[in-house]
């Protein structure tokens, strides 16, 4: 399993000594959210300050921008890190879309096929001259003189994974994608029964292999030195177990378990405005079966049983601030990098 961390930051000045920490460190690479913060804007500097971690949008929200403005952001990420960069693609929900970025919504798999499509079209203008002649029903692109165009790349196959909590979503990442981020509120059950099966579904349509797929996130991760350092964790991870069981489009990863029930009522609350009377309704079961809780000793072990053979990339945040936690991290990652190697996604 390789490591990554997830980069959230509100100072961007503090980004470079991070991110040569993180190297130090032994993390694999580092993947920012579209949060608070411009998702971009942040792999600039870790491609400045860093020489092998791999720079990924985990994810970029996607209809809000033109596929035009996404390649040429892409575009320029991949040639200014050598290679390292991995677009990472989510539609958002309805709510988010109008209300927050006010662009109109449609059904998102199909409109995120055809976005994916048009990048590819782009790029394969700018790489090989390929005249551009993209019409869709959501995106038309017929333009591209010599001046808008950048040079080629020494490394143009700019891998784009995506983002999928529902089977549909799942499908298409099998049938274009180069890979998928699995949202955090995920257990292995729902991975195993839902996720990988839609993504080989996808693959098996398009008649594609998946033998460079990959599958990023291993849901919540809580670790810390000792088990009495573990409680504070939890409880804030029970509350956002809560916030994400409430989300209708989030449902179907609690009907799995025999959860709807509860995530009804916390929708209902969610509506109400209730926010602190939420976690209470998440119970130590669906805590343990959404977040792997345990100590640093047993975490290298604990990942292999839950998600060996089911994802590439696991996703962990560990504290960096003293010479102490960064030999904890690195003792750790060693011991992650050390797992038996089993791609996913198992057929």
């Amino acid at each position: 399993m390789r490591v990554e961390y997830p980069l959230d930051l509100d100072d961007l000045r503090t980004l470079p000594q991070l991110i040569r920490t993180l190297e130090a460190v032994g993390y694999d690479g580092v993947a920012t959210v579209e949060t608070r913060h411009d998702p971009f804007a942040p792999l600039v500097l870790a491609a400045e300050h860093s020489q092998r971690l791999q720079l990924a949008t985990g994810v970029a929200i996607a209809f809000p921008r033109s596929p035009m403005i996404t390649a040429y952001t892409a575009w320029d990420l991949q040639a200014f890190s050598g290679g390292r960069f991995a677009l990472g693609l989510g539609p958002q929900v309805k709510a988010h879309n109008e209300r927050r970025f006010s662009v109109p919504w449609s059904a998102p798999v199909p409109r995120l096929r055809e976005y994916i499509l048009a990048l590819r079209a782009i790029w394969a203008c700018w790489q090989h001259g390929t005249p551009l002649n993209f019409r869709g029903q959501h995106y038309t692109f017929t333009l591209m003189t010599p001046f808008f165009t950048p040079p080629p790349l020494e490394h143009p196959m700019i891998p784009i994974h995506l983002a999928a909590v529902n089977p549909a979503m799942a499908r298409l990442a099998g049938e274009l994608a180069d890979g998928i981020r699995l949202h955090p509120f995920i257990s292995p059950r729902y991975l195993r029964e839902v996720i990988l099966p839609a993504v080989h579904d996808g693959a098996a349509r398009a008649g594609r292999t998946l033998a460079a797929f990959t599958v990023v996130g291993a849901g919540f991760i809580v670790t810390a030195p000792h088990e009495r350092d573990l409680h504070q964790q939890r409880e804030h991870v029970r509350q956002q177990l809560a916030f994400y069981a409430s989300t209708p489009s989030y449902r179907r990863v609690m009907e799995v378990h025999g959860w709807a029930e509860t995530a009804d009522t916390l929708a209902q609350l969610a509506r109400q405005g209730r926010w602190d009377a939420m976690a209470a309704c998440m119970t130590d079961e669906m805590l343990e079966t959404f977040a792997l809780i345990t100590p640093d000793a047993a975490l290298p072990e604990r990942l292999a049983e839950r998600y060996g053979g089911l994802v590439d990339v696991v996703q962990l945040a560990l504290p960096l601030e003293t010479p102490e936690q960064q030999a904890r991290a690195a003792d750790l990652i060693a011991r992650i990098h050390a797992l038996p190697e089993a791609h996913a996604p198992q057929p």
